[in-house]
């Protein structure tokens, strides 16, 4: 009995009672809302139009077939830009050859890599060290700004790199600690992509070109930011939304207590998206009132007009 005993995986266990417990719905109708995918349109003045934001795609075999569509959706948005707030990997996949699906992008793609991306933290206890570091250690101000201590025997800078290489293979620019001047539909838009902060290796450039261009951040963990004074918009992912985010959870981040999807915080402008992978209970991809999220600042008019009507 005993012997039998020490093979269940209590973690899940527990995880899928208290999910089935405090939850109206079930099972399949989390795995349904996994797989699909919502458009939000955003409003920013004075960012490029059609610049389209995703993040933590965690592509794996059982999920490729949604990437696929999400990217055929993303093409009929008609992009000037594409954005990818990091977490590539879902851990299951050490050729890298699904992220071949990012060729199939009709626009410009840059991107900066997640936690996974470097295997940092991906664990329930690891992560939620790593929260707690970035709390209590960390130095997040412009002046002394300083992740580097969250850099530890979890962080795989080897994996990160043959991740980093398959991306560029198929289009997509990662940008580690850098910025570029990119054109975004005809304007000029400065794009500034910081490496992971989980990982260690969060480290900002500080000399940029005067230019009145707007200034777009992305990082993937939203609470490794700073107030960077440069910025007009920063953009994020990791958190999923919440992932199983009933009232409560929504509440906790409409109140500004949890920074977990949406506009956050209430300095430089931040929108830390729901991403499209998710989790896995027991094997299956799951959501909970956190649907995936393609977003799509400042729509060209004829793209804005077939979102209103529902055909995309």
């Amino acid at each position: 009995m005993f012997s039998r005993l020490k093979n269940i995986d209590y973690k899940q266990f527990y995880a899928f009672f208290i999910i089935l417990s405090v939850i109206p719905g079930s099972l399949g109708y989390m795995a349904w809302e996994a797989d699909h995918a919502g458009i939000t349109v955003l409003e920013i003045e004075g960012a490029p139009k059609s610049v389209v934001l995703i993040g933590d795609p965690h592509i794996h075999e059982g999920n490729i077939k949604f990437i696929r569509d999400s990217v055929r959706t993303i093409n009929s948005l008609k992009p000037s830009v594409v954005l990818i707030a990091g977490d590539f990997v879902n851990g299951e996949e050490p050729d890298l050859s699904l992220q071949d699906v990012w060729s199939e992008i009709d626009a410009p793609v840059y991107a900066v890599l997640g936690n996974h991306d470097y295997e940092s933290g991906v664990d329930g206890i690891s992560g939620q060290m790593k929260r707690m570091a970035v709390a209590e250690k960390t130095n997040l101000t412009v002046e002394g700004y300083d992740v580097s201590m969250l850099f530890d025997e979890t962080t795989d800078l080897e994996f990160g790199r043959k991740v980093e290489e398959k991306l560029e293979e198929n289009g997509v620019n990662v940008l580690r600690n850098e910025y570029v001047t990119i054109n975004a539909g005809g304007e000029e838009m400065l794009l500034v992509g910081i490496d992971d902060g989980w990982a260690g290796l969060s480290n900002p450039p500080k000399d940029f070109p005067d230019t009145d261009a707007f200034t777009l951040y992305m990082i993937h963990e939203p609470s490794c930011r700073a107030e960077w004074p440069n910025a007009d918009l920063i953009v994020a992912g990791h958190t999923h939304g919440g992932q199983i985010s009933p009232p409560v959870v929504q509440a906790l981040n409409e109140n500004g207590i949890v920074e977990l999807a949406g506009f956050v915080g209430d300095g430089v402008p931040t929108y830390v998206t729901r991403g499209l992978g998710s989790a896995q209970l027991l094997g299956v991809d799951v959501r909970y009132q956190s649907p995936p999220e393609i977003v799509i600042i400042n729509p060209a008019e004829d793209t804005a007009e077939i979102i209103d009507r529902g055909l995309i």
